[in-house]
């Protein structure tokens, strides 16, 4: 994707988008479809996008810190988030609460942190951070809070896309 006009157009979000230290992810929704296949014996499995990997790769090249929060606790997004190298927060009821707690682990500002959701678990943490991020099928309910909203949607390349934007920045602006 050519974010080249959208940066061009918005100079504030090429400045939002170098302010940030730290991405929060929701999982379901977000890296998956938002769908999950349920086998005879109860165990889960999800669909997830290939190509985020490559993007998670793009973010840490350009000391961009990456971390899933998500309500369910599931095996599959801790084999998910393990394999992609993210550190995996679960069974997470208050998602801003853990927020805030790992940003004042790290020193943060919750102005460094972007957040990636798609439903209305995700709004008290699309509301307060520096870049609220929303996949392109998100529920209606969250559309006003966020400051960008991905063309791809859940789990068909939205994850890649926000981080293939981040390099856009790093790699042109700098």
């Amino acid at each position: 994707m050519n974010f080249s006009d959208l940066l061009t157009r918005d100079p504030a979000l090429v400045d939002c988008i170098k302010q940030i230290r730290l991405i929060a992810f929701d999982f379901d929704g977000v890296f998956t479809d938002n769908m999950v296949y349920v086998f005879e014996d109860g165990a889960e499995a999800v669909r997830c996008c290939r190509s985020d990997g490559i993007g998670l790769k793009k973010l840490h090249k350009v000391e961009v810190e990456t971390i899933v929060i998500s309500t369910e606790t599931n095996p599959v997004v801790s084999a998910r988030s393990r394999k992609l190298g993210i550190h995996c927060i679960q069974g997470c009821n208050n998602k801003l609460e853990r927020l805030e707690s790992v940003c004042r682990k790290k020193g943060l500002l919750l102005s460094q942190v972007s957040f990636m959701g798609n439903d209305v678990n995700d709004l008290t943490c699309l509301k307060v951070v520096g870049f609220p991020v929303i996949v392109q099928d998100a529920h209606p309910d969250v559309i006003s809070s966020a400051r960008y909203r991905t063309m791809a949607r859940g789990g068909h390349g939205a994850v890649r896309e926000l981080c293939d934007l981040f390099g856009e920045v790093y790699n042109k602006h700098g």
